[in-house]
């Protein structure tokens, strides 16, 4: 199973590039204190780097879905 990082945005999108203000929409992150689970791929830790400065990212191991339980019972 990948691994998960839970991000919580920490500081104000007043102020930054139009870029970082898309980056942090397509992220989920719609304000402070607010967080959210993303899956460990390439583009989202681009998209983590790119606005590192405003946020505070966490490795979380992957939860169990719905798949992987079905086919281990099989």
């Amino acid at each position: 199973m990948a691994k998960q990082f839970l991000i919580t945005q920490k500081r104000s999108l007043i102020g930054c590039s139009k870029t970082q203000c898309l980056t942090m929409e397509a992220l989920g992150l719609r304000g402070r204190h607010k967080s959210v689970v993303v899956a460990d791929n390439a583009a989202n830790r681009g998209q983590i780097m790119k606005v590192q400065h405003l946020v505070e990212v966490e490795v979380q191991p992957a939860t169990k879905t719905r798949t992987d339980a079905t086919a281990r019972s099989k």
